[in-house]
């Protein structure tokens, strides 16, 4: 067995056994899982446990979010396609992949200049051209692109940041780790209305995330 069908074997046993497994049922969400080539967006020494069950550290004190936690972050949007999307925390560029394949158009910010660097020539490589990347303070939102059927957030907030919220469309959903530096809940937060404070709030489990920095996000 080659390497290509190595990889596309372990890339379908872990659709079957972390996600489909426990519960992720939107078919596009798992699609897209089956589709992306985990393997290339994690470092060459850990390429063997890119289908494992657990996130794994990337570049730059960063990691690559468990899988599970991929596409219930993923389903938890519901995106049929036709969206415009924002992602606080671009990393490896693995999750902003996934959300390529859901929405129609995906604005990502990084503060890290290598990561984004390293997250563009991947993207790149893969065909992933409606993936627009910026480095910055992903706190702040990316306000002329703005309002976003869905934001996600891949890192952990001490708050949520309101400036977010203020850049949904009405409808529009947040997904987002809520909570301390060692451990959050993953929040979903659906607007209702013009007011940004008519929120109805889910609670998606327990998490746990590298900080969100920035400044409405922990210090440094």
């Amino acid at each position: 067995m080659n390497l290509t069908d190595r990889f596309l074997k372990q890339r379908m046993k872990m659709v079957d056994t972390q996600i489909r497994a426990r519960g992720i049922a939107d078919q596009r969400v798992i699609k897209a899982m089956e589709k992306i080539p985990r393997h290339l967006f994690v470092d060459e020494g850990l390429i063997d446990q890119a289908y494992y069950d657990s996130p794994l550290p990337i570049d730059r004190q960063q990691t690559i979010s468990q899988p599970y936690i991929v596409a219930l972050m993923s389903e938890a949007m519901e995106l049929t396609g036709k969206e415009k999307v924002l992602e606080i925390g671009t990393g490896s560029g693995y999750q902003t992949a996934i959300l390529a394949e859901l929405a129609e158009r995906v604005f990502s910010i990084e503060r890290i200049a290598v990561l984004a660097t390293l997250a563009r020539r991947m993207l790149d490589a893969l065909n992933y051209y409606n993936v627009a990347i910026r480095v910055g303070d992903g706190t702040y939102g990316w306000r002329e692109e703005a309002p976003f059927a869905a934001i996600m957030v891949t890192a952990g907030a001490p708050l949520i940041p309101r400036i977010l919220i203020e850049q949904l469309a009405v409808g529009g959903r947040l997904v987002i780790p809520v909570g301390g530096r060692h451990s959050q809940i993953l929040m979903k937060l659906t607007r209702l209305s013009a007011d940004p404070d008519d929120l109805k709030k889910e609670d998606l489990g327990g998490c746990r995330f590298v900080d969100l920095i920035g400044e409405h996000g922990w210090e440094n």
